[in-house]
């Protein structure tokens, strides 16, 4: 069999809580093998035009990237990768690096206001008397930490890999609250780029799944922010708009009531105000809305938000004209009341 063989430089531009058996942050393959799966299907959904057979999108990755649920066909990866060091983390502390208080108009107890850091980062992080690593993380990967990434995959596959790797530069992050952009990478040197999958975000929410990046009548929901000198200030930014974006919808009563309200939508659980029939059934549903931490041009550091609009999972019973306007909403706020983000055109 033919192979492709690269190599990239992979450098985190925001601390990764990559965590191995014994909690402590580690560079290992596990989390990347799991983003190339990840983007590989978002590629392989905008090569077939988002109309996918899942049950056969299902079968293709599996006999490429190995699988253990395919009758008569489970096999290993035919795709190799490695790290060149499977190093430690080095950051053991976050002394110095939290950026004061930002204002939370819902959290009664710290006098409306909470560390940034420790929001974006709640629970690898502990926010309580000033910000540090909780009880359970005995070290993070650094910021500006690199690595070897290689990688090698049959020729034949060549398009939708490289496709998959693009986007992973572009959007991709690891480890603990990595959709609030912490484990934000990027790839050096990465070959090709096979475009955006873009998708009109009411038609992507027919499905339940990630599979493209939304569009608007203004273009592709994709909003960047200003550039700040290090990852420490552009995470307080990105703190203060998560804030914003899900503080714009008000709980009916002070108490939790058990029912569903608009921002449950967002993301579920909501800490303070659970719903009866989701915790019944265990539900989790993760933002569709997410964060990376990119590098400028002059050594800065931007954000990127990105929505990959898809509807929650049945057991949330999902109320599809509810969910579009709650997301029509979080679109307006990011282009209106966010603080100086602007659209990346596609």
């Amino acid at each position: 069999m033919k192979m492709v063989q690269r190599e990239y430089t992979l450098r985190f531009q925001t601390p990764a809580f990559l965590g191995n058996a014994e909690q402590s942050g580690q560079w290992r393959t596990p989390p990347f093998k799991a983003q190339l799966r990840q983007w590989w299907r978002v590629a392989y959904s905008a090569s077939k035009g988002f109309r996918v057979d899942v049950a056969r999108m299902r079968e293709d990755e599996g006999k490429l990237l190995g699988n253990a649920w395919l009758d008569k066909n489970f096999c290993k990866s035919l795709v190799r990768m490695r790290l060149g060091e499977w190093n430690p983390g080095k950051l053991k502390s976050w002394q110095g690096l939290e950026q004061g208080k930002v204002e939370h108009p819902e959290v009664e107890r710290s006098h409306h206001s909470v560390g940034p850091h420790a929001y974006l980062g709640f629970g690898p992080l502990d926010g309580r008397d000033g910000t540090t690593f909780s009880k359970k993380i005995n070290a993070a990967i650094q910021a500006g930490e690199q690595n070897v990434y290689s990688i090698a995959y049959p020729v034949e596959h060549a398009s939708l890999i490289r496709h998959a790797i693009s986007l992973m530069d572009q959007f991709g992050t690891v480890g603990g609250r990595s959709r609030n952009g912490w484990g934000s990478y990027c790839l050096e040197a990465v070959d090709g780029d096979s475009g955006l999958p873009l998708r009109p975000w009411e038609e992507a929410i027919s499905l339940d799944w990630p599979h493209a990046i939304g569009t608007d009548s203004r273009g592709a929901l994709i909003w960047q922010t200003p550039p700040r000198a290090d990852w420490r200030e552009l995470m307080k930014d990105l703190a203060v708009i998560k804030i914003g974006l899900r503080t714009q919808f008000k709980f009916p009563h002070a108490k939790p009531d058990g029912d569903v309200h608009q921002r449950h939508w967002l993301s579920y659980p909501v800490t303070t105000h659970r719903v009866g029939a989701w915790d019944r059934n265990n539900a989790r549903l993760p933002n569709s809305l997410r964060f990376k931490v990119r590098p400028a041009a002059d050594g800065r550091v931007v954000g990127v938000i990105f929505h990959m609009p898809c509807l929650p999972p049945p057991a949330f019973l999902p109320r599809g004209s509810e969910i579009v306007e709650v997301w029509k909403k979080v679109h307006g706020f990011l282009d209106g009341s966010a603080p100086n983000l602007t659209r990346v055109s596609a």
